[in-house]
């Protein structure tokens, strides 16, 4: 971005002084350690209160800074711009940024894939247009606005990750937003904890459409009656992706290995399609990146070649390799029963020279049945694949005692989430170089701890 301090305070409606003129900014952080000289400091109020950095981020070449009414002594020796909330302000500016860049605007959102969703879709649309996409996973109330205003002047298409832990979260995002492509990937259990079931995932989930402009066009999975049914009552377009002949955009011929999944869809039956995952699940993914290319008139063979290399966000089901050298697939950012089962059929599936281990924790927020939830995994666990099956976390105990009646009890290895250290010690001290292992955990068991002991420094 690139705005004079004067058009800031106009779009905050703050009266602007005349020196603010000649003062550019070039960049907008809410993190004083991250900025670079020419930013907007923006402080946030969380668990630390961002005003106490504004010395900080004057010292690491701040421009400007904004200042909530209600904190006594506003700076003197950086230009300040007083608002009522910080966050609020930073949400309007955002808008603002949007409106005179004006791009198409691509949402996407999902219980599973949204990330992963996104890099598919910029990838596809970048073959033809100046892409802008979500940094990582900055995807709620302030990521939001810090993607929109990291956009480069030329920008002609922002593909903007939402996600939601609330209801209302999405209704906020999208009406910020605008969008004139919402892309819904599926529906899970994340955050069940606070939505109690399925259904009212799914209703939160289409407030994405709150904010879609007339014209737009949701496009989502075809293949969740939850979605069918409720995007059956909503006023703009709609186009559906999935595996049934009744989705607009059907994927056939699914064929996944340890590195890459190829398939083809009945809409360009000549094309294969390729992507550098495993999994069926990840060819959904891919397939709601091609119908976003289809309604921006992509060429097939370009969207082919660009979803066989895109970029994709770390720790979403990625290959790593072990310190002796064993294939490790990491995804260690988030997990839910359906994103778990998913992906253990799919590591059932690689062709190792050796044995296939599981290493599972907690799934975090899901509610009153969590433990039942846990416990489900079972069913998409084989014995005859899966050779031993290494669990993190007390919730993972109602997983150990549903496959008993599966595995053996030298077969099932269970750790606190204090153990991590251990676990990753007794992995190594098992693992041969043609075994292969899986990470799959909530965030907030932090298996990445795991990772980093277990693979190769990359």
């Amino acid at each position: 971005m690139k705005m004079q301090l004067s058009e800031i305070a106009r779009a905050l409606e703050i009266e602007a002084k005349e020196t603010w003129e000649d003062i550019t900014i070039t960049s907008v952080s809410f993190d004083s350690r991250q900025l670079e000289p020419g930013a907007l400091f923006v402080p946030l109020i969380g668990e630390q209160d961002g005003h106490r950095y504004v010395q900080a981020a004057l010292d690491n070449g701040a421009s400007a800074v904004l200042w909530q009414a209600d904190h006594p002594e506003t700076p003197t020796a950086i230009p300040a711009l007083v608002v009522e909330d910080t966050l609020v302000a930073l949400q309007t500016l955002g808008r603002y940024y949007l409106q005179k860049i004006n791009p198409k605007v691509v949402a996407v959102t999902g219980s599973n894939g949204k990330t992963t969703t996104k890099d598919m879709i910029a990838a596809v649309l970048s073959t033809q247009f100046n892409v802008q996409k979500t940094f990582a996973n900055f995807n709620n109330e302030i990521g939001v606005p810090m993607t929109i205003l990291s956009m480069e002047p030329n920008t002609e298409i922002l593909v903007v990750e939402m996600g939601m832990d609330r209801f209302g979260q999405l209704d906020e995002l999208s009406r910020l937003a605008q969008p004139d492509v919402a892309v819904i990937t599926m529906i899970g259990e994340a955050h069940i904890e606070f939505f109690g079931t399925r259904d009212k995932i799914a209703d939160a989930k289409m407030e994405i459409v709150n904010g879609l402009k007339e014209d737009g066009i949701l496009i989502y999975n075809g293949d969740e009656p939850l979605l069918v049914e409720r995007a059956a009552k909503i006023e703009q377009a709609t186009f559906t992706f999935g595996n049934e002949p009744k989705d607009d955009l059907q994927g056939i011929n699914v064929v996944s290995d340890a590195t890459k999944s190829s398939f083809r869809v009945t809409l360009w039956p000549d094309e294969n399609f390729t992507i550098p995952m495993i999994g069926a699940y990840n060819v959904k993914n891919a397939l709601a990146a091609l119908s976003v290319g289809k309604e921006f008139m992509i060429d097939v063979a370009q969207m082919a070649k660009a979803l066989e290399n895109f970029d994709l966000t770390k720790n979403r089901t990625e290959w790593r390799t072990g310190t002796n050298g064993f294939m490790i697939l990491s995804d260690v950012y988030n997990s839910n029963p359906t994103a778990a089962k998913e992906v253990l059929q799919a590591f059932a599936e690689v062709k190792v020279a050796g044995k296939r281990i599981a290493v599972l924790g907690d799934m975090l927020e899901l509610g009153e049945n969590e433990r039942q939830m846990h416990a489900s995994l079972a069913e998409a666990i084989d014995p005859n694949k899966i050779s031993e099956v290494y669990l993190c976390g007390p919730l993972m105990e109602s997983l150990a005692t549903a496959l008993q009646a599966k595995f053996d009890v030298d077969q099932i290895h269970c750790y606190s989430p204090e153990q991590k250290e251990q676990l990753a010690t007794d992995l190594l001290a098992k693992l041969t170089p043609d075994d292969a292992v899986l990470l799959k955990a909530s965030h907030g068991i932090h298996l990445e701890e795991v990772l980093t002991k277990i693979a190769k420094s990359e």
